[in-house]
């Protein structure tokens, strides 16, 4: 057992706001779709390396150091991150 400091790395993001679909599918390279059949309404899918996983209003999408692209809840994003500009 130790205690680890997460390596300082840039990533890019966008955040979802629920109008910004062509912005998110660029970015994503077309890895993120409306799924219009959720039980939920409307739902943004973001394909990562681990499946199909759902993002709601005001999630942040990032690409990861792979060039993967997941998902985040802004409150971690807050936490995580600090804006580089």
């Amino acid at each position: 057992m130790g205690i680890y400091r997460k390596k300082p790395v840039e990533i890019e993001a966008i955040k979802w706001t629920g109008s910004n679909l062509k912005e998110i599918s660029k970015f994503c390279k077309g890895d993120a779709y409306i799924d219009e059949l959720c039980d939920l309404g409307d739902q943004l899918i973001i394909t990562t390396l681990e499946g199909q996983h759902m993002a709601t209003e005001g999630d942040f999408i990032i690409k990861g150091v792979k060039g993967e692209f997941y998902p985040c809840k802004p409150d971690i994003f807050d936490q995580t991150y600090d804006s580089v500009n």
